[in-house]
């Protein structure tokens, strides 16, 4: 009896004491030795805690029921150690009064966005659903205007290109970056050469769709002329649209005196006064343009005399002060400012030139684009191009200036794919 009681020391005494002080609800379930093992809790735990409680049982028991709370968790996830994954959002981390309420899922029109949402540029958009695969042509050529030159076309390339098709963007003898004296220009021929040249050096079965701007319509129509087996479809965006026999000064001259047309192009004097006075004998009536946008014209136009001042002009700058008015008048600032450092005269000897068409030309499927905002070329001119040589189908371009690939991209490409993929007849 005595052996027995020699057993028990004054620790184990004090032990047995602090259990009976502690309440009954405090016990936490016992751990299964894998799981007690798992976060290190032996023997030698269980004798440092008898020890901790007689230097502090306050402390020592704290960090005991946080280990057994851990380990619990682990027990209950059938986990091992290094592999809890613990959610670490404020809201689980310091809970409210019950359970987290649970929030109703947002639409995608509703919620705020997200870095991991796909991100849809204009492009993607405009070419949802567009199949070209099935196409017959799907090369576009891009035929630049008086002044400018293949860099104009930068937004329509890359537009076309991400639905596609194929682009080539031309730059036209003494524009653009060709190094060809524009001064030195004599004929519509060699003006379009680029745009020939590469119409030839096609295959014998390959076909495109050519696109004109401005002054750039003369040059397609010539191609069209030439090469129609090689032109599927042609597209005038606000172009000269001439039929045979005509020139850009007898474009004009059906509309207004040719005195209006030497206001216009400030062309030579005594080849002006002899268009009037036919014009007059002939009893031709006269529709006067708006008088500012002819102003404006005269203002813009400054001719080049590369032979002499005695004789005819050989190429037109514009006056760059006055080029935002009269071509870019809604197109954005940084466009203006690219156009601005770009542009280069314009050959004056093709703007005089007839152009002789003829059944090839007719055989190519003709549409034009209208700009509704174009101080350069008037929209009642351009209604009236194509009431005299009347294209397959007429678009319009509405609020577009006289630049609708920088002030109208997107719906200009609508457009130019609308008619891409238009059935043949």
């Amino acid at each position: 009896m005595g052996g027995v009681i020699s057993c028990f020391s004054d620790a184990d005494e004090a032990d047995r004491k602090d259990q009976r002080r502690r309440p009954a609800g405090n016990h936490l379930p016992s751990l299964s030795a894998e799981v007690a093992a798992a976060i290190g809790i032996g023997s030698e735990d269980r004798i440092s805690k008898g020890r901790s409680r007689r230097k502090g049982n306050g402390e020592a028991v704290l960090t005991h029921e946080q280990a057994l709370a851990a380990a619990l968790l682990l027990q209950q996830n059938g986990g091992v150690p290094g592999e809890l994954n613990f959610d670490r959002s404020s809201s689980l981390r310091f809970p409210g009064h019950g359970k987290k309420r649970q929030t109703l899922p947002r639409s995608s029109s509703s919620r705020p966005p997200s870095l991991t949402d796909p991100v849809l540029q204009p492009q993607q958009l405009v070419n949802q659903g567009l199949k070209i695969d099935n196409l017959e042509i799907r090369h576009f050529v891009l035929v630049h205007g008086g002044g400018f030159g293949a860099w104009c076309w930068y937004k329509s390339i890359a537009l076309l290109e991400d639905s596609g098709f194929k682009v080539s963007a031309i730059d036209l003898t003494g524009s653009g970056i060709s190094s060809f004296n524009t001064n030195k220009v004599t004929s519509i021929a060699e003006y379009a050469k680029p745009l020939t040249g590469f119409l030839e050096a096609l295959g014998d079965l390959d076909k495109v769709i050519l696109v004109g701007h401005d002054f750039g319509g003369v040059c397609v129509s010539y191609a069209m002329e030439v090469l129609p087996s090689k032109v599927g479809k042609a597209i005038f965006i606000c172009a000269a649209m001439p039929t045979t026999g005509q020139n850009i000064l007898d474009m004009f001259s059906e509309e207004v005196s040719i005195y209006t047309v030497y206001i216009i192009l400030h062309i030579i004097i005594h080849v002006i006064w002899t268009k009037f006075i036919e014009e007059l004998c002939n009893g031709t009536s006269v529709t006067p343009p708006d008088a500012g946008m002819l102003d404006l014209m005269r203002q813009a136009q400054v001719f080049v005399y590369g032979n002499g001042k005695d004789l005819p002009p050989t190429a037109i700058d514009l006056d760059k002060s006055l080029l935002k008015e009269l071509l870019f008048n809604q197109s954005p600032s940084k466009d203006v400012a690219l156009a601005l450092v770009s542009m280069r005269s314009i050959p004056f000897a093709p703007v005089l030139e007839k152009l002789s068409l003829t059944k090839n030309y007719g055989s190519v499927r003709r549409f034009f684009i209208e700009t509704t905002e174009d101080n350069a070329i008037p929209l009642q001119t351009q209604q009236r191009l194509c009431n005299v040589n009347p294209p397959e189908r007429v678009f319009q371009l509405k609020g577009s200036d006289h630049s609708p690939f920088f002030s109208k991209p997107l719906t200009l490409h609508k457009i130019l794919v609308e008619i891409a993929t238009m059935p043949s007849n």
